[in-house]
């Protein structure tokens, strides 16, 4: 990857001369079914590109509980979308019939107008969950029958995609946007990137010079994208698979609470009961002995598993999280 982006072609981005970032997004759009797509420095530039587009300041958008969105961009969609979220669902997952419940009139004299759902695949804070593809396509005819437009947050869609044998075009179907991250379990330094239809895309460029992602050389990081979708995707399920050595060795701990069933991508999130350590201290245990991982809350430890450790890391990895925990 630091090979090709030594030697990539590059040209000015916002000028649209960059010819890595065009056979980038060529590629994207290709991969997700769509018509077109835009190259953005983050995942959450990409979320707030997605409001900016679709919704004006007061609306109202539906997410899953604890969404990105809502949880880890602090505070963006108010401070620069403007919108409110409405979050539905139990397990940051929801249905069809749920977002109906929660849509909200436009011209109402009290409400404010529901324009946008936004869905999370994989859910980052609920372990990696996946969703089911019949679901999506379930949201995705609501929001088209109801006049609401509809945004894809698939910053893991790929791992979703390998772990359900899915292609990811198939997943992005149903949504009028998308976005993929490059810097995530496809190793790159940074980057995400939107794809939908050619008049969005067009219109999102403006906006992507609105929040300060306009870039110049920009083939350079284009070039580890390009790379990573031509190497490190279907190695994704190597991730996946250690992410399920670590959790079972977890779920042996007394300590530990973990849904084993759910652990399908490279999320291990998992809970620790009373009479545990609180999160902070496995941590820093942990931490300790050079394994890296995160407080999602008091008693909330998150891991994640990528191209950079390999199954005797996650080994050891999991020893020494179970160690901390006892």
């Amino acid at each position: 990857m630091r090979r090709a982006i030594a030697e990539a072609e590059v040209g000015d981005d916002q000028y649209g001369e960059d010819p890595t970032v065009l056979r980038l997004q060529e590629r994207v759009a290709e991969l997700l079914g769509k018509d077109a797509a835009l190259l953005v420095p983050t995942g959450t530039m990409a979320n707030q590109l997605a409001l900016k587009l679709y919704c004006r300041p007061g609306d109202d958008v539906v997410v899953g509980v604890e969404s990105h969105a809502a949880w880890h961009e602090t505070g963006a969609a108010a401070a620069v979308g403007g919108v409110q979220l409405t979050a539905v669902g139990s397990d940051g997952r929801f249905t069809a019939d749920e977002l109906l419940a929660a849509l909200r009139p436009r011209g109402h004299l009290l409400y404010p107008p529901t324009t946008l759902v936004q869905v999370e695949d994989t859910h980052n804070r609920k372990g990696g969950l996946v969703w089911n593809r019949s679901e999506l396509e379930a949201i995705g005819a609501a929001a088209r029958a109801h006049g609401i437009a509809s945004y894809l947050d698939g910053a893991r869609l790929l791992n979703a995609a390998v772990a359900r044998g899915d292609h990811p075009a198939t997943l992005a179907a149903p949504f009028d946007l998308v976005s993929i991250a490059l810097s995530k379990g496809l190793g790159c330094p940074v980057g995400s990137v939107l794809a939908g239809g050619r008049d969005d895309i067009a219109a999102l460029v403006r906006y992507r010079r609105m929040l300060g992602g306009a870039m110049r050389q920009a083939g350079v990081l284009a070039a580890a994208g390009v790379h990573a979708l031509e190497h490190h995707v279907e190695r994704l399920a190597e991730d996946h698979i250690n992410a399920r050595l670590i959790g079972g060795r977890l779920f042996s701990c007394g300590g530990v609470e973990i849904d084993i069933e759910e652990l399908e991508t490279n999320i291990v999130v998992f809970h620790l009961r009373e009479g545990a350590p609180d999160a902070a201290t496995v941590v820093a245990r942990a931490a300790e002995r050079d394994v890296l991982v995160m407080a999602f809350g008091p008693r909330t430890v998150r891991a994640v598993t990528h191209l950079d450790v390999s199954r005797a890391d996650c080994a050891r990895a999991a020893d020494v999280l179970a160690e901390a925990v006892a």
